[in-house]
């Protein structure tokens, strides 16, 4: 039976049916006994272990009288974790008048000592905050009834072995011990043996069906469109959070510039910044100023964002365990959710290791195409259920005289092209072979060729400031003539890359409306600028070749250097004589 207050919370929360992990909790033998659970990662545990304790802590009260020394110790291997089951249990115990302290690293120390003098009824740690605090006389914990180790495989992992035999030998010895773990190994077991009495033990969930709310993709590209891929992969699912994971911080801050520099609000997560900033990236995650994180593995265990729907891997996970415990931030609660692998060509195998050996299947899609998105994007405008609300009272004579001063037309063209250039423009990708998962490994495909359209008619030829010294390519220049001129790459004909700086091609009915808002506003590219070429198409530029010794007037023919007298006549030096070597008879 479910305290009454935490069944209300539940019911406003929105839980229409527990998980099953949440189900064993209220079975006759899990009451008042010490418990031994595993249950896979995003399968419900926080709120399992806050209704497996509640009788324990309340008894047959509906409220906690007021907070004194704590009854309740929840241990979590990481600062992320320990501050979202805090939040967890916060509406969870609202209704019952808990106070609840945290005491995590990296947060000040003195007032988590002012909240533990003012008392509580729940703390949440990590272990060796809480040790600290225990050593220190700030923490007593003589009167807990309940000590629960939540991801204890992963604080034994990270080497907290001793931190928590020291907090579990102080708590008293009557008391509940709940250990909550993805997997159970000996070291756990042995755990579990020495603290706990006559453990429960309690598996709610197989491996073999482990994951089963994550539709697992994988997306081969070229090397060189691994960014643009995640780009529009973002942008085809549009979903309210996703998260992508990086290998190291360099990683980190160089694909978090670059989605910054695409219009993408987004955020990074990584093992250099503070305690405050990694809290202040999560935080405009929940509340929407931000929609995509991008992390290293720092964030793939604990963090729980709820409306997280698509991971992806930017970097390969270099095992198995790696890649469940990313992908397990999405997908949880009986929440769905997609997990897409971006895998340059090459790294074809690696990925086919690392799923199998994960025991999982991944289905191959091809990388969203920036037609692929326009056509996603239409469709979501048209189901935008907005529009679909009868305008109110107050709005009609408004309206009204919208539709008389500009007509029905314009105003739907107005509302479309705002829609639209919300929206960060789509990349430009090589195309992949059908089928390359059986393609030969190690076969190079052709670099993206400059962009050429015989076909476009009446076109009017732009300059911009960047060349092939600046690695310019057609990849990277159409979405920022798209995005600069406010027009769709259908208005762009073809694009040609010189040295110093490229010309391009503007279809003639969209030419001086895009001239207009690129004086206006610019490109948005620090130092690239764009000009208008009056008259006729720019000659072609060939590349320059340069190399020692190329001989320009006969082509393709290479001139050696002259040597000797030769040399001497053309004026080089002559080459050095070598040095006389002398025995050790005649030195000195």
């Amino acid at each position: 039976m479910m305290a009454p207050a935490l069944a209300a919370a539940l019911a406003s929360r929105g839980y229409e049916a527990l998980t099953p992990v949440q189900n064993a909790m209220l079975q006759p033998e899990a009451r008042d006994a010490d418990l031994l659970v595993s249950a896979q990662t995003g399968s419900g545990k926080t709120v399992a272990f806050g209704i497996a304790v509640a009788p324990t802590l309340l008894g047959s009260r509906e409220r906690f009288d007021p907070a004194g020394l704590p009854l309740a110790l929840i241990v979590a291997p990481t600062r992320e974790l320990a501050m979202q089951v805090r939040r967890e249990l916060e509406w969870l115990y609202r209704e019952t008048g808990a106070r609840i302290a945290s005491c995590v690293g990296g947060m000040d120390m003195r007032r988590e000592r002012r909240a533990l003098d003012e008392g509580a009824h729940i703390v949440v740690g990590t272990p060796g905050r809480l040790r600290d605090h225990i050593t220190r006389g700030s923490l007593d914990i003589s009167e807990l009834r309940a000590v629960v180790l939540d991801e204890a495989d992963e604080m034994l992992d990270l080497g907290f072995r001793d931190d928590l035999e020291f907090i579990l030998a102080a708590a008293p010895a009557e008391r509940r011990t709940l250990l909550f773990s993805a997997t159970v190994p000996p070291q756990i077991e042995q755990l579990a043996r020495r603290f706990q009495q006559n453990a429960q033990r309690i598996v709610v969930q197989g491996s073999s069906d482990q994951h089963s709310d994550i539709e697992y993709q994988q997306i081969f590209v070229a090397p060189a469109d691994r960014e643009n891929a995640i780009i529009n992969t973002l942008l085809f699912h549009d979903q309210q959070n996703a998260i992508v994971f990086c290998h190291t911080r360099e990683a980190v801050k160089h694909l978090t510039s670059r989605l910054s520099n695409r219009g993408f609000p987004v955020v990074s997560l990584s093992g250099e910044l503070s305690q405050a900033e990694r809290t202040n990236a999560l935080q405009a995650m929940r509340d929407g100023r931000a929609r995509v994180c991008v992390a290293t593995d720092v964030a793939a265990r604990g963090i729980d964002l709820p409306n997280l729907g698509l991971v992806i891997h930017a970097d390969l996970p270099s095992n198995p365990d790696t890649l469940l415990h990313r992908s397990g931030r999405t997908g949880r609660a009986g929440r769905k959710g997609i997990c897409a692998l971006i895998v340059p060509l090459h790294r074809r195998g690696a990925a086919n290791r690392v799923l199998k050996l994960a025991k999982l299947t991944a289905t191959v899609v091809p990388a969203p195409t920036a037609s692929d998105i326009e056509h996603h994007n239409r469709q979501r405008i048209l189901d935008d259920p907005a529009l679909a609300l009868a305008p109110s009272e107050d709005e009609i004579t408004f309206v009204r005289e919208l539709m008389e001063a500009h007509g029905a037309e314009n105003i739907a063209a107005a509302y479309l092209r705002l829609q639209l250039s919300s929206r960060p423009v789509p990349e430009e990708l090589s195309e992949v072979p059908a089928y390359v998962e059986k393609a030969p490994r190690g076969k190079a495909r052709e670099d993206f060729a400059p962009r050429d359209r015989s076909d476009f008619d009446n076109g009017v030829w732009f300059r911009v400031t960047v060349g092939r010294k600046h690695r310019a390519e057609p990849r990277w220049l159409l979405p920022m003539i798209c995005k600069a001129g406010h027009i769709t790459k259908r208005a762009v004909g073809s694009i040609r890359i010189n040295d110093a700086d490229s010309h391009f091609e503007i279809a003639g009915d969209k030419a001086n409306a895009f001239w207009a808002t690129v004086q206006e506003a610019g490109t948005g590219e620090k130092g690239v600028t764009i000009q208008r070429i009056d008259g006729k198409a720019p000659p072609r530029e060939k590349p320059v070749r340069e190399a020692s010794g190329w001989n320009s007037e006969k082509k393709g023919k290479f001139k050696p250097k002259p040597k000797g007298k030769a040399a001497k006549q053309a004026g080089a030096p002559a080459p050095r004589k070598p040095k006389k070597k002398f025995s050790k008879a005649n030195q000195g």
